[in-house]
């Protein structure tokens, strides 16, 4: 659960003696949707709608995608080389980066509200602070994260309609989905979030880890809290998991090469069943990023492939 934010007044509203400004909203949203709708904020009922045509900045291709679902106008958006800006913000201000946005750009755009990614509130929520900007962080680790965050940007931006049209479409592909897996078995799966030079472990708190327990994987590494970890291969071969799947945060060509090496170069690999059994995945990028994307159906589908690929290969021998 994402640290609390210290309630601070908002200075735009601060002669009508409101104390909460619209982050106050959101931090109760990453309360609600990252533990449960029933740890409510007692002093949510005070806090106050946005207008009708709020200026809105979204700093992730994620939450521009939740944008253009539900039809919001954006004044500002990132920086992304690896995804297509939709053609409805193609003329809209860049703002930097994700991880390392323009204050000054944002500041000059003069925002109701900021849009970031719950994975960031570490980061941003202390420069939003110093620079007195109103903003929120969403669950995005998810699918159910990114819908029930949905859900509340849906009566917060008075998008009522849109909202439950995307969460509709959801149940009856979540209600489906379930029908269509039951009976499965429960591979056991080691999870790599790889960068350049580097990787972790993804856990189950992770989106890659949600997409994997949705498609009825069990991941080796669980935690309560963290989305990923610092883990020993010498640790991972202990779990012996059945699958490898190795994932990119960014620059996925040169993330695969290093995951390449590293696989060869260290012979603590060669004993992992999953390699001895050529079992270790490489997944893709736009399917099996950071945050949760309306494109979940393909990363499932990519996903029930590679899980239960032996399952078909024994069904047609029989």
């Amino acid at each position: 659960m994402p640290e609390k934010i210290n309630l601070r007044k908002n200075k735009k509203g601060a002669g009508s003696g409101k104390l909460f400004l619209f982050a106050v909203i959101f931090v109760f949203l990453i309360f609600m949707t990252a533990c449960s709708h029933e740890q409510k904020n007692e002093k949510a009922s005070n806090i106050e709608n946005l207008g009708k045509n709020p200026r809105v900045i979204a700093t992730s291709m994620s939450i521009v995608e939740i944008m253009e679902k539900m039809d919001v106008k954006l004044v500002g958006v990132p920086e992304s080389k690896l995804s297509k800006m939709p053609k409805k913000y193609k003329n809209v201000t860049v703002i930097g980066m994700p991880m390392h946005p323009d204050l000054e750009i944002i500041k000059s755009l003069k925002p109701d509200l900021i849009l970031s990614p719950a994975s960031l509130i570490a980061d941003l929520a202390p420069k939003y602070e110093n620079q007195n900007l109103e903003y929120g962080f969403l669950n995005m680790n998810s699918i159910d994260g990114m819908y029930k965050s949905i859900d509340d940007l849906g009566r917060i931006l008075h998008k009522e309609k849109e909202a439950k049209k995307l969460r509709d479409e959801y149940e009856a592909f979540l209600k489906d989905y379930k029908k269509k897996s039951e009976g499965r078995g429960h591979p056991k799966v080691l999870m790599l979030m790889g960068f350049p030079g580097s990787y972790v472990v993804a856990t189950d708190k992770s989106y890659m880890g949600s997409l994997a327990k949705m498609a009825g994987a069990e991941n080796v590494y669980t935690s309560e809290t963290k989305q990923f970890m610092n883990v020993s291969v010498e640790d991972m071969l202990k779990k012996d998991p059945d699958i490898i799947l190795r994932g990119s945060h960014a620059i996925p060509d040169e993330v695969k090469e290093m995951f390449v090496n590293e696989f060869k170069t260290n012979d603590t690999w060669k004993n992992f069943k999953a390699v001895q059994e050529n079992r270790v995945y490489d997944l893709d990028y736009k399917l099996f990023g950071m945050s949760a994307k309306f494109n979940y159906p393909e990363a499932l589908a990519e996903l029930e492939e590679i899980l239960y690929a032996k399952d078909t290969e024994k069904k047609q021998d029989e």
